[in-house]
């Protein structure tokens, strides 16, 4: 056996970094839809009063981001009293409620936050979340996004939008960044 097999058998065995685990330890903004990402896309109307379903779990997820630096963003083309309800209890750092471009959105937020797209995770369901997921540094779909959304993810949930796929993804980039055993232990005290 030539000297130098021995070396290259070791390293060969040394772990690489996975891409999605690079991506994710780049994020600093997690921005997402709400209507089929942060709900499970059905919104109750009646007596000019709008309801949706949050999952709770979800809400949990977005604050442990936000306790450990990344800051949350939620950027909606259809603008709902009900969504911006969660997120001032939630205290999400950017609400977008607006007709027109994610893309011009976020490129707005982006400056105003002093980030770059490659910092960003998006994370989408539909058409309209096209473009901001093309962008991202890391681009998510929930479990039931449409065919075109998980083509161009980087990750694709095992859950579905509203029943805990936002934590599924907070989890994910706390342990990507090796901040998830401090808040297990912060926790368990």
């Amino acid at each position: 056996m030539p000297p130098n097999s021995k070396i290259k058998n070791q390293k060969s065995k040394i772990p690489r970094l996975s891409s999605l685990t690079a991506r994710l330890r780049k994020i600093k903004l997690l921005l997402c839809d709400v209507d089929g990402v942060l709900t499970n896309a059905t919104v109750f109307i009646g007596d000019g009063r709008e309801f949706k379903e949050f999952h709770i779990q979800d809400g949990l997820g977005t604050r442990l981001l936000q306790q450990e630096g990344i800051q949350v963003g939620w950027v909606s083309a259809r603008p709902s009293t009900a969504t911006r309800q969660r997120a001032e209890e939630l205290k999400i750092d950017y609400l977008h409620q607006e007709n027109g471009s994610k893309v011009e959105a976020i490129d707005h937020l982006l400056k105003t936050a002093r980030l770059a797209w490659d910092q960003v995770c998006y994370m989408g369901d539909d058409v309209v979340d096209l473009g901001a997921l093309r962008r991202a540094g890391v681009a998510v779909a929930v479990a039931n996004a449409i065919p075109e959304v998980k083509r161009l993810a980087h990750y694709v949930t095992h859950l579905e939008g509203g029943r805990g796929a936002m934590r599924e993804v907070a989890c994910l980039l706390l342990k990507a960044q090796g901040k998830w055993d401090q808040v297990v232990a912060r926790f368990s005290q």
